[in-house]
């Protein structure tokens, strides 16, 4: 806690961004938060139960998703998250439920059973590639639009540290810098990219480094304090907004879990013990819980937070078990996708 403290009193302009915030904005903070969680919860519960054969988690990285995307101004921004950003979605209001039926596949599900990465371009969510890497690019091509279109606005994605080795990051983040976009890239590293370990694939050297050799602002910020990553985004949208151009800003967190569910088991041998454990201790949930405490927050306030979250995922999920008959036919793969002469067949 002493550590999570002196990280928010440590930079004068974040410490300001923190101070400004809302009582309620603090608490929406922290509801998105256990929202995120227990929708990896839930989604545990099914593989575990065989409703769904694995799942892609967030668990303990929960922080750098929701401080971001609170960060932005909902209706006017854009994100484009990778799996274990899923978050974006339910704090831009998506319903739980839609999230859920995605993997499920069910026809009433966000993208009518086609794909399990879930997004809600309405809400300003676009739908994650599976090819980590390539929303760089893309998420430089919306900020193009927003500054030709001279519109205030900003364009943010999340880049894993394995993912921030591809052709398409790099030339997404230069393409940004070049044409001085509206864009942030938050650089996750999250320690790990698959199954290999952050040494194997990194060269020592800090990824703060990176943003200099773009020409462009970058900042870090704690990856497990939802309030550091609120404030480096807020002020990092506030210069896209100024003209000032992109932002890379790296998060260090940790993935406390597997690449996916089937694979826990080998994340755990693959890296060290002591890894989780101290990782544990500085679980982004519990941290900002006891600092709400420490702030005033009555621990009332915040069980009936809790209690309401844990219903809300509860109805969602009982919801969306009720589309598992809703299973889309087989003529409507074609719908709403391109054809081979360009056009968009009709849905």
């Amino acid at each position: 806690m002493g550590a999570f403290r002196e990280t928010l009193e440590r930079d004068p302009e974040r410490a300001a961004v923190v101070a400004r915030l809302a009582p309620e904005v603090m608490t929406a903070l922290y509801a998105g938060l256990l929202r995120a969680r227990l929708h990896d919860i839930q989604l545990k519960r099914w593989v575990r139960t065989g409703v769904i054969s694995k799942a892609w988690l967030g668990t303990g990285e929960e922080a750098v998703t929701v401080g971001p995307v609170h960060a932005l101004e909902r209706g006017r921004d854009v994100v484009a998250p990778m799996i274990r950003n899923a978050a974006a979605c339910c704090e831009l209001g998506m319903p739980v439920a839609d999230m859920l039926r995605a993997y499920l596949g069910s026809d009433d599900s966000p993208s009518r059973g086609r794909d399990l990465h879930v997004g809600a371009w309405g809400r300003g969510v676009l739908q994650p590639i599976s090819h980590v890497g390539d929303m760089v690019p893309v998420i430089s091509g919306i900020a193009l639009t927003f500054r030709l279109r001279r519109e205030p606005r900003v364009a943010l994605t999340w880049v894993g540290d394995g993912a921030a080795n591809t052709a398409a990051a790099h030339e997404g983040t230069n393409f940004a810098a070049v044409r001085r976009l509206p864009a942030i890239f938050i650089l996750q590293n999250n320690q790990v990219a698959l199954g290999t370990p952050l040494a194997r694939h990194h060269l020592p050297g800090q990824f703060h480094e990176w943003a200099a050799s773009y020409g462009i602002h970058g900042a870090e910020f704690d990856g497990n304090n939802v309030l550091d990553a609120y404030a480096a985004t807020r002020l990092a949208a506030e210069r896209c907004r100024r003209g000032e151009g992109p932002a890379l800003l790296v998060a260090d967190t940790f993935r406390m879990g597997g690449h996916a569910t089937h694979d826990e088991r080998e994340a755990r041998e693959t890296l060290p013990d002591e890894l989780f454990k101290s990782w544990g201790k500085r679980d982004p949930i519990g941290l900002y819980e006891e600092y709400l405490k420490q702030r005033g927050v009555a621990p009332k306030r915040l069980a009936d937070i809790e209690a309401d979250v844990t219903a809300e995922v509860e109805r969602a999920a009982e919801q969306a078990l009720q589309s598992r008959d809703r299973m889309p036919a087989g003529a409507s793969a074609l719908a709403g996708v391109y054809a081979g002469n360009g056009t968009v067949q009709p849905r």
